[in-house]
Protein backbone atom coordinates (compact mmCIF):
# COMPACT_ATOMS: atom_id res chain seq x y z
CA UNK A 1 0.00 0.00 0.00
CA UNK A 2 2.81 2.27 1.01
CA UNK A 3 4.65 1.63 -2.40
CA UNK A 4 1.27 2.42 -4.22
CA UNK A 5 0.84 5.89 -2.28
CA UNK A 6 4.35 6.76 -3.02
CA UNK A 7 4.12 5.97 -6.99
CA UNK A 8 0.26 7.60 -6.87
CA UNK A 9 2.44 10.67 -5.31
CA UNK A 10 5.01 10.68 -8.02
CA UNK A 11 2.37 10.42 -11.23
CA UNK A 12 0.60 13.44 -9.58
CA UNK A 13 4.07 15.40 -8.85
CA UNK A 14 4.71 14.51 -12.81
CA UNK A 15 1.43 15.75 -14.06
CA UNK A 16 1.26 18.71 -11.98
CA UNK A 17 4.52 19.37 -13.18
CA UNK A 18 3.73 19.08 -16.96
CA UNK A 19 0.55 20.74 -16.46
CA UNK A 20 2.83 23.63 -15.04
CA UNK A 21 5.82 23.90 -18.06
CA UNK A 22 2.92 23.66 -20.87
CA UNK A 23 0.82 26.49 -19.49
CA UNK A 24 3.70 28.52 -18.94
CA UNK A 25 5.47 27.56 -22.12
CA UNK A 26 2.61 28.67 -24.19
CA UNK A 27 2.48 32.05 -21.90
CA UNK A 28 5.98 32.73 -22.70
CA UNK A 29 5.07 31.85 -26.35
CA UNK A 30 1.83 34.10 -26.34
CA UNK A 31 3.99 37.21 -24.60
CA UNK A 32 6.32 36.47 -26.94
CA UNK A 33 4.84 37.27 -29.88
CA UNK A 34 3.00 39.78 -28.83
CA UNK A 35 6.32 41.57 -28.67
CA UNK A 36 7.27 40.84 -31.80
CA UNK A 37 4.07 42.34 -33.54
CA UNK A 38 4.22 45.47 -31.25
CA UNK A 39 7.35 46.02 -32.21
CA UNK A 40 6.79 45.78 -35.96
CA UNK A 41 3.87 47.97 -35.37
CA UNK A 42 6.58 50.31 -33.79
CA UNK A 43 8.79 50.59 -36.42
CA UNK A 44 6.09 51.29 -38.98
CA UNK A 45 5.30 54.09 -36.98
CA UNK A 46 9.03 55.27 -36.68
CA UNK A 47 9.51 54.90 -40.02
CA UNK A 48 5.76 57.01 -41.08
CA UNK A 49 7.01 59.63 -38.37
CA UNK A 50 10.63 59.88 -39.93
CA UNK A 51 8.85 60.76 -43.77
CA UNK A 52 6.82 63.34 -41.90
CA UNK A 53 9.95 64.57 -40.33
CA UNK A 54 11.78 64.72 -43.75
CA UNK A 55 15.00 62.58 -44.56
CA UNK A 56 17.81 64.52 -43.85
CA UNK A 57 16.52 64.29 -40.48
CA UNK A 58 16.05 60.71 -40.32
CA UNK A 59 19.19 60.56 -42.07
CA UNK A 60 20.84 62.61 -39.29
CA UNK A 61 19.81 60.64 -36.51
CA UNK A 62 20.50 57.25 -37.96
CA UNK A 63 24.22 59.17 -38.12
CA UNK A 64 24.28 59.58 -34.61
CA UNK A 65 26.38 57.08 -32.36
CA UNK A 66 24.62 54.77 -30.35
CA UNK A 67 25.11 54.47 -26.51
CA UNK A 68 27.71 52.55 -25.14
CA UNK A 69 26.39 49.85 -23.39
CA UNK A 70 27.77 46.80 -21.28
CA UNK A 71 27.22 43.55 -22.95
CA UNK A 72 23.50 41.84 -23.06
CA UNK A 73 22.42 38.13 -23.50
CA UNK A 74 20.94 36.94 -26.49
CA UNK A 75 17.69 35.57 -26.87
CA UNK A 76 18.71 32.57 -25.85
CA UNK A 77 20.43 33.13 -22.95
CA UNK A 78 17.15 35.21 -21.80
CA UNK A 79 14.57 32.35 -22.01
CA UNK A 80 17.40 30.28 -20.05
CA UNK A 81 16.99 32.88 -17.46
CA UNK A 82 12.89 32.73 -17.94
CA UNK A 83 12.79 28.56 -17.61
CA UNK A 84 15.43 29.13 -14.56
CA UNK A 85 12.96 31.68 -12.83
CA UNK A 86 10.36 28.87 -13.63
CA UNK A 87 12.25 26.38 -12.25
CA UNK A 88 12.14 28.04 -8.84
CA UNK A 89 8.47 29.33 -9.25
CA UNK A 90 7.73 25.23 -9.33
CA UNK A 91 9.72 24.39 -6.35
CA UNK A 92 8.06 27.26 -4.46
CA UNK A 93 4.58 25.62 -5.33
CA UNK A 94 5.79 22.10 -4.61
CA UNK A 95 7.46 23.35 -0.81
CA UNK A 96 3.75 24.84 -0.29
CA UNK A 97 4.55 28.15 -0.12
CA UNK A 98 1.92 29.40 -2.83
CA UNK A 99 -0.29 27.58 -4.57
CA UNK A 100 -0.49 26.78 -8.48
CA UNK A 101 -1.14 30.21 -9.87
CA UNK A 102 -4.73 31.09 -11.14
CA UNK A 103 -5.31 32.78 -14.43
CA UNK A 104 -5.25 36.34 -13.45
CA UNK A 105 -6.24 37.41 -16.49
CA UNK A 106 -9.65 35.94 -16.24
CA UNK A 107 -11.30 33.51 -19.27
CA UNK A 108 -10.39 33.24 -22.98
CA UNK A 109 -13.03 35.78 -23.91
CA UNK A 110 -11.22 38.77 -21.56
CA UNK A 111 -7.49 37.35 -22.35
CA UNK A 112 -8.74 38.28 -26.25
CA UNK A 113 -10.20 41.68 -25.70
CA UNK A 114 -7.19 42.31 -23.35
CA UNK A 115 -4.89 41.56 -26.39
CA UNK A 116 -6.99 43.29 -28.51
CA UNK A 117 -6.93 46.23 -26.36
CA UNK A 118 -3.06 46.31 -25.90
CA UNK A 119 -2.14 46.31 -30.07
CA UNK A 120 -4.31 49.13 -30.28
CA UNK A 121 -2.24 51.18 -27.76
CA UNK A 122 0.71 50.47 -29.18
CA UNK A 123 1.01 52.99 -31.85
CA UNK A 124 -0.12 55.55 -29.56
CA UNK A 125 2.92 54.43 -27.32
CA UNK A 126 5.41 54.33 -30.01
CA UNK A 127 4.24 57.52 -31.30
CA UNK A 128 5.23 59.05 -27.32
CA UNK A 129 8.58 57.43 -27.65
CA UNK A 130 9.69 59.07 -31.48
CA UNK A 131 8.35 61.99 -30.28
CA UNK A 132 9.91 62.22 -26.65
CA UNK A 133 6.52 63.02 -25.22
CA UNK A 134 6.08 62.16 -21.75
CA UNK A 135 3.74 64.85 -20.27
CA UNK A 136 0.60 64.26 -21.14
CA UNK A 137 -0.63 63.19 -17.93
CA UNK A 138 1.10 66.66 -16.71
CA UNK A 139 -0.42 68.79 -19.36
CA UNK A 140 -4.23 67.08 -18.95
CA UNK A 141 -4.03 67.33 -14.90
CA UNK A 142 -2.70 71.17 -14.42
CA UNK A 143 -6.21 71.78 -13.23
CA UNK A 144 -7.19 68.37 -11.38
CA UNK A 145 -3.62 67.13 -10.15
CA UNK A 146 -3.93 68.75 -6.26
CA UNK A 147 -2.33 66.42 -3.92
CA UNK A 148 -0.72 64.69 -6.59
CA UNK A 149 3.32 64.27 -6.72
CA UNK A 150 5.17 66.35 -9.54
CA UNK A 151 6.99 63.52 -10.40
CA UNK A 152 3.69 60.82 -10.42
CA UNK A 153 2.18 63.04 -13.29
CA UNK A 154 3.65 62.11 -16.42
CA UNK A 155 3.35 58.96 -18.84
CA UNK A 156 5.79 56.27 -17.69
CA UNK A 157 6.73 53.77 -20.33
CA UNK A 158 4.86 56.37 -22.73
CA UNK A 159 2.05 54.79 -21.65
CA UNK A 160 -1.59 55.95 -22.38
CA UNK A 161 -2.58 57.92 -19.40
CA UNK A 162 0.31 57.25 -16.93
CA UNK A 163 -1.27 55.75 -14.18
CA UNK A 164 -4.49 57.56 -14.28
CA UNK A 165 -7.37 56.21 -16.05
CA UNK A 166 -9.11 52.72 -15.56
CA UNK A 167 -8.36 51.67 -19.40
CA UNK A 168 -4.52 52.54 -18.23
CA UNK A 169 -4.80 50.17 -15.17
CA UNK A 170 -6.82 47.39 -17.40
CA UNK A 171 -4.12 47.04 -19.59
CA UNK A 172 -1.14 47.45 -17.49
CA UNK A 173 0.01 43.58 -16.25
CA UNK A 174 -1.34 42.39 -19.93
CA UNK A 175 1.75 45.58 -21.25
CA UNK A 176 4.37 44.21 -18.74
CA UNK A 177 4.21 40.56 -19.21
CA UNK A 178 4.58 41.38 -23.00
CA UNK A 179 7.53 43.44 -22.06
CA UNK A 180 9.13 40.42 -19.79
CA UNK A 181 7.79 37.64 -22.09
CA UNK A 182 4.97 36.48 -19.42
CA UNK A 183 7.36 36.36 -16.85
CA UNK A 184 6.75 38.90 -14.62
CA UNK A 185 4.03 37.44 -12.03
CA UNK A 186 6.55 35.00 -11.95
CA UNK A 187 9.34 37.39 -10.51
CA UNK A 188 6.32 39.05 -7.94
CA UNK A 189 5.83 35.30 -7.03
CA UNK A 190 9.38 35.34 -5.36
CA UNK A 191 8.12 37.92 -2.70
CA UNK A 192 5.59 35.43 -1.61
CA UNK A 193 8.39 32.93 -0.40
CA UNK A 194 9.46 35.30 2.48
CA UNK A 195 5.51 36.26 3.52
CA UNK A 196 4.79 32.70 3.60
CA UNK A 197 8.23 31.97 5.99
CA UNK A 198 6.76 34.61 8.18
CA UNK A 199 3.25 33.02 8.34
CA UNK A 200 4.38 29.16 9.40
CA UNK A 201 3.28 28.52 12.88
CA UNK A 202 1.66 32.37 13.19
CA UNK A 203 -2.80 32.93 12.84
CA UNK A 204 -2.82 34.67 9.94
CA UNK A 205 -5.35 36.80 11.12
CA UNK A 206 -3.52 38.60 13.72
CA UNK A 207 -0.61 39.58 10.82
CA UNK A 208 -0.84 43.13 9.85
CA UNK A 209 0.19 43.08 6.28
CA UNK A 210 -0.12 46.26 3.62
CA UNK A 211 1.34 46.15 0.14
CA UNK A 212 2.50 49.76 -0.77
CA UNK A 213 2.34 50.71 -4.40
CA UNK A 214 0.24 48.21 -4.49
CA UNK A 215 -0.95 48.87 -8.34
CA UNK A 216 -3.38 46.52 -9.80
CA UNK A 217 -2.57 44.27 -6.76
CA UNK A 218 -0.04 41.92 -8.17
CA UNK A 219 1.31 40.67 -5.33
CA UNK A 220 -1.79 41.93 -2.74
CA UNK A 221 -4.31 39.58 -4.91
CA UNK A 222 -1.89 36.41 -4.65
CA UNK A 223 -1.10 36.75 -1.33
CA UNK A 224 -4.51 36.65 -0.35
CA UNK A 225 -5.16 33.53 -2.12
CA UNK A 226 -1.87 31.76 -0.62
CA UNK A 227 -2.98 32.42 2.55
CA UNK A 228 -6.67 31.98 3.49
CA UNK A 229 -6.84 33.58 6.51
CA UNK A 230 -4.79 37.13 5.90
CA UNK A 231 -5.87 40.70 5.74
CA UNK A 232 -3.98 42.82 3.68
CA UNK A 233 -4.06 46.41 2.93
CA UNK A 234 -3.51 48.07 -0.81
CA UNK A 235 -1.81 51.22 -1.04
CA UNK A 236 -1.29 53.56 -4.03
CA UNK A 237 -1.65 56.72 -5.46
CA UNK A 238 -3.71 55.92 -8.34
CA UNK A 239 -6.95 55.64 -7.40
CA UNK A 240 -7.96 53.64 -10.97
CA UNK A 241 -5.47 51.52 -10.34
CA UNK A 242 -6.94 50.73 -6.64
CA UNK A 243 -10.61 50.54 -8.30
CA UNK A 244 -9.18 47.90 -10.97
CA UNK A 245 -7.38 45.85 -7.76
CA UNK A 246 -10.39 45.71 -5.59
CA UNK A 247 -12.42 44.82 -8.23
CA UNK A 248 -10.11 42.04 -10.18
CA UNK A 249 -10.07 40.19 -6.52
CA UNK A 250 -12.73 37.33 -6.16
CA UNK A 251 -15.81 38.38 -4.77
CA UNK A 252 -14.75 35.67 -1.65
CA UNK A 253 -11.74 37.24 -0.74
CA UNK A 254 -12.49 41.03 -0.65
CA UNK A 255 -13.85 41.17 2.64
CA UNK A 256 -9.73 40.40 3.65
CA UNK A 257 -8.92 43.27 1.57
CA UNK A 258 -9.07 47.01 2.34
CA UNK A 259 -7.57 49.88 -0.45
CA UNK A 260 -5.82 53.32 0.51
CA UNK A 261 -5.34 56.29 -1.77
CA UNK A 262 -2.24 57.30 -0.39
CA UNK A 263 1.41 57.90 -1.15
CA UNK A 264 4.27 55.91 -0.15
CA UNK A 265 6.45 58.66 1.35
CA UNK A 266 3.52 59.80 3.68
CA UNK A 267 1.85 56.39 4.39
CA UNK A 268 -1.22 56.47 6.73
CA UNK A 269 -0.45 53.89 9.10
CA UNK A 270 0.65 54.42 12.67
CA UNK A 271 4.62 53.98 14.27
CA UNK A 272 5.07 49.95 14.16
CA UNK A 273 2.29 49.27 13.81
CA UNK A 274 2.61 46.56 10.62
CA UNK A 275 3.96 43.06 11.14
CA UNK A 276 4.67 43.27 7.19
CA UNK A 277 4.92 45.62 4.30
CA UNK A 278 5.75 44.78 0.54
CA UNK A 279 7.15 46.74 -1.81
CA UNK A 280 7.13 46.12 -5.71
CA UNK A 281 8.36 47.83 -8.63
CA UNK A 282 7.85 50.99 -6.86
CA UNK A 283 11.88 52.46 -5.94
CA UNK A 284 13.49 52.35 -9.45
CA UNK A 285 10.29 54.88 -10.67
CA UNK A 286 10.93 57.38 -7.68
CA UNK A 287 13.71 60.13 -7.14
CA UNK A 288 16.41 59.52 -5.10
CA UNK A 289 14.89 62.34 -2.54
CA UNK A 290 11.74 60.19 -2.76
CA UNK A 291 13.14 57.06 -2.47
CA UNK A 292 14.91 58.08 0.87
CA UNK A 293 11.87 59.54 1.90
CA UNK A 294 9.83 56.43 1.26
CA UNK A 295 12.48 54.08 2.81
CA UNK A 296 11.94 55.88 6.26
CA UNK A 297 8.38 55.53 6.03
CA UNK A 298 8.56 51.86 5.29
CA UNK A 299 10.88 51.50 8.56
CA UNK A 300 8.68 53.66 10.56
CA UNK A 301 5.72 51.36 10.11
CA UNK A 302 6.78 48.19 11.02
CA UNK A 303 7.21 46.64 14.22
CA UNK A 304 10.51 45.58 15.79
CA UNK A 305 11.39 42.19 14.17
CA UNK A 306 8.52 43.53 11.35
CA UNK A 307 9.70 42.19 7.73
CA UNK A 308 10.22 44.19 4.14
CA UNK A 309 9.57 41.90 1.44
CA UNK A 310 11.54 44.31 -1.59
CA UNK A 311 10.81 43.34 -5.31
CA UNK A 312 12.23 45.76 -7.77
CA UNK A 313 14.45 45.62 -10.73
CA UNK A 314 17.68 44.45 -11.08
CA UNK A 315 20.34 47.04 -9.88
CA UNK A 316 23.67 47.04 -11.75
CA UNK A 317 26.54 44.30 -10.64
CA UNK A 318 23.13 41.93 -9.41
CA UNK A 319 23.60 40.01 -12.02
CA UNK A 320 26.63 41.57 -14.66
CA UNK A 321 25.36 39.45 -17.57
CA UNK A 322 22.28 41.58 -18.00
CA UNK A 323 23.31 44.98 -17.16
CA UNK A 324 23.45 45.91 -20.65
CA UNK A 325 19.48 45.53 -20.65
CA UNK A 326 19.53 47.58 -17.43
CA UNK A 327 21.11 50.49 -19.26
CA UNK A 328 19.33 50.03 -22.33
CA UNK A 329 16.15 50.23 -20.26
CA UNK A 330 15.12 53.99 -19.57
CA UNK A 331 16.15 54.55 -23.44
CA UNK A 332 13.32 52.54 -24.90
CA UNK A 333 11.04 53.66 -21.83
CA UNK A 334 10.51 56.86 -20.00
CA UNK A 335 12.01 56.15 -17.03
CA UNK A 336 13.27 59.13 -15.70
CA UNK A 337 14.87 57.93 -11.96
CA UNK A 338 16.20 54.56 -13.47
CA UNK A 339 19.57 55.19 -14.20
CA UNK A 340 20.09 56.63 -10.43
CA UNK A 341 18.15 53.53 -8.90
CA UNK A 342 20.68 51.09 -10.82
CA UNK A 343 23.38 52.73 -8.37
CA UNK A 344 21.31 53.53 -5.03
CA UNK A 345 22.58 52.16 -2.63
CA UNK A 346 19.41 50.13 -1.02
CA UNK A 347 21.10 48.72 2.57
CA UNK A 348 22.27 52.02 3.62
CA UNK A 349 18.97 53.65 2.64
CA UNK A 350 16.93 51.39 4.78
CA UNK A 351 19.49 51.03 7.31
CA UNK A 352 18.33 54.47 8.36
CA UNK A 353 15.34 53.70 9.38
CA UNK A 354 16.52 50.51 11.29
CA UNK A 355 15.95 48.22 8.11
CA UNK A 356 18.75 45.38 7.98
CA UNK A 357 19.22 42.84 4.80
CA UNK A 358 18.37 39.41 5.69
CA UNK A 359 18.00 37.96 2.27
CA UNK A 360 18.95 38.53 -1.24
CA UNK A 361 18.15 36.35 -4.49
CA UNK A 362 17.83 37.30 -8.23
CA UNK A 363 15.12 36.55 -10.65
CA UNK A 364 15.07 36.95 -14.58
CA UNK A 365 15.30 40.87 -14.03
CA UNK A 366 14.46 41.41 -10.30
CA UNK A 367 16.26 41.54 -7.25
CA UNK A 368 14.30 40.00 -3.95
CA UNK A 369 15.26 40.94 -0.88
CA UNK A 370 14.26 41.15 3.06
CA UNK A 371 14.96 43.17 5.47
CA UNK A 372 14.01 42.94 8.94
CA UNK A 373 13.31 45.69 11.55
CA UNK A 374 15.91 45.75 14.38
Amino acid sequence: MAQQASLAGLAFNWVRRARYAARQGSRVVWFAAHGEVAQAISRRVVREARRERGEAEASSRSASPPRKTAARPDLKRLFSQIAALFARDLANIEAGHYPVPEGEFGPPRSFLDLSRSFLADVPKVARRRVSKDHQEVFDATRETGAGLPRYYRQNFHFQTDGWLSRDSARIYDFQVEVLFKGATAAMRRQGLVHLSKLLRGTDQRHVAYADIACGTGGLLAPALAAFPRLRGVGVDLSEPYLAHAREALPTGRRGRAAFLNAAAENLPFADESLDAVSCVYLFHELPPKVRALVAGELGRVLKPGGRLIFVDSLQSGDLPENDGLLELFPDLFHEPYYRSYLVEDLDALFSVGGLRRRELATAFLSRVALYEKA
